[in-house]
């Protein structure tokens, strides 16, 4: 039932993320600010060039996203896509694009596309493939890409050199150099490097289920802010 819900509320991420544009056309778009807990920044690593996030900060691609303890930030990423970063993480947007076809409507919109990648720390991702646009949604750490099969809820930490995903609902796709894919169904975590050929039952692992917790808590957050947007017809 979230997800059917998750799903009425596309239209309101097309309207905060679009502006409307020729039929066909593929450009770049930013992710929108749902919400802001404690000291986040954003800005360009490589030039050290940082500001403060604020609800009417736009954050693009090539944009690193830095959180300090105890803080945290919702994010709508493109139509279909939110995510909610926690304290002591920091992840760079690699890619946000969508192309439409004219209609001021979700239904415009013909693909959308959003790649980061999470270079530490903890990240809880909330996607829909339930329209009928194309999607490219993936969350990329030093050891794994972790990539959606349908309408999903999952949860990805890494400390750099080890990584771990759970999956909430729905199913992933995972990854890995030198490693067959794994398909992580709802319930199951996998964690790289490791030796095993096949995700493990978050019931044997304490740290597994508080993901899967986290990940529903984080949902529910997620969508009710998104419903808050949308009450407030914010364009």
């Amino acid at each position: 039932m979230r997800f059917a819900f998750f799903s009425s509320v596309l239209a309101l991420c097309f309207c905060l993320l679009g502006n409307g544009c020729s039929k066909g056309i593929t450009r770049a778009t930013a992710a929108t600010v749902f919400f802001v807990r404690g000291n986040v920044v954003f800005g360009n690593a490589e030039r050290n060039d940082f500001q403060p996030v604020t609800s009417k900060s736009k954050i693009h691609a090539g944009d690193v996203v830095r959180t300090s303890d105890a803080a945290s930030i919702n994010l709508a990423l493109i139509p279909g896509a939110f995510v909610q970063l926690f304290g002591n993480s920091e992840i760079k947007i690699e890619d946000l694009r969508l192309t439409k076809d004219g209609n001021e409507t979700a239904e415009g919109v013909l693909d959308r596309r959003a790649w980061i990648r999470l270079n530490r720390g903890r990240i809880v991702s909330l996607f829909s493939h339930s329209d009928r646009s194309a999607s490219e949604f993936s969350v990329t750490t030093g050891q794994v890409l972790v990539r959606p099969d349908s309408d999903c809820l999952f949860f990805v930490w890494t400390d750099g050199t080890t990584s771990r995903a759970t999956c909430g609902r729905g199913e992933v796709n995972a990854s890995a150099d030198a490693q067959p894919p794994l398909k992580i169904a709802a319930g199951y975590f996998s964690q790289w490097p490791t030796a095993s050929k096949k995700p493990i039952a978050a019931t044997a692992n304490a740290v597994a289920q508080m993901d899967i917790k986290t990940a529903l808590d984080a949902e529910l957050e997620l969508l009710d802010q998104a419903a808050g947007w949308q009450n407030r017809r914010v364009f």
